[in-house]
């Protein structure tokens, strides 16, 4: 009996130590594979470091340009308010040649009948002169190379 008690503890000894061995090779296979993952995992981290200096990279020349077309633009702005200031003026100043010249119009037309003569510039007659001198002024300038 003694050796039949001494045969049944080495027997679950040695299953116990074909379960260890048996978990030991189990552990081992995941060790590996968190080792895999561990070296993967790395690569992943220096791409995303890569990645984002290539960004931040990005993200200066992007604030470079966006600096520089803030000051092509505000040139460009101020150019394009003076130059609305000049037709500005140079359309006040074509309204008074206008002006003048529908006057010398006036004047210059011939009297055929005494009332007419008398009559208030409001008369269409009166805004037809206006106009075609007008009209005469604008295909002058146009034909000189000067109206738009």
């Amino acid at each position: 009996m003694n050796h039949s008690l001494g045969m049944a503890i080495e027997t679950l000894v040695a299953i116990l130590l074909m379960l260890t061995i048996g978990y030991c090779m189990l552990l081992n296979k995941r060790l590996t594979r968190l080792k895999a993952d561990e070296h993967s995992l790395k690569a992943v981290i220096g791409e995303l470091i890569t990645a984002t200096e290539i960004a931040e990279r990005a993200i200066g020349g992007l604030k470079l340009a966006v600096r520089d077309v803030n000051e092509n633009l505000g040139n460009q702005l101020a150019a394009a308010t003076q130059m609305s200031d000049q037709l500005y003026k140079q359309l006040g100043e074509a309204d008074n040649v206008v002006r003048r010249l529908s006057k010398i119009a006036i004047a210059a037309r011939p009297v055929t009948n005494p009332e007419t003569a008398a009559a208030p510039a409001s008369k269409p007659s009166s805004a037809k002169a206006v106009a075609a001198a007008a009209e005469a002024f604008s295909e002058r300038r146009r034909s000189n190379g000067l109206a738009a």
